[in-house]
């Protein structure tokens, strides 16, 4: 998931990553949502989640 946040802070698509990660679009978005959950960013229509996460990555 580390790597994952990782790419997602580079600016990567969910398809960039699969194929950095040699990995499947579909475990890429699965690995996305355990991230989202586990930082307590539930859906919103006024926030983009995939920002907020890379922005508590990087003050991490």
């Amino acid at each position: 998931e580390r790597e994952v946040l990782a790419l997602i802070a580079e600016g990567r698509s969910n398809a960039a990553i699969a194929r950095e990660l040699v990995v499947s679009e579909a475990a890429v978005g699965k690995h996305i949502g355990s991230i989202l959950t586990k930082l307590d960013l539930p859906p919103a229509t006024e926030t983009h989640r995939r920002v907020l996460a890379v922005l508590t990555y990087l003050r991490a």
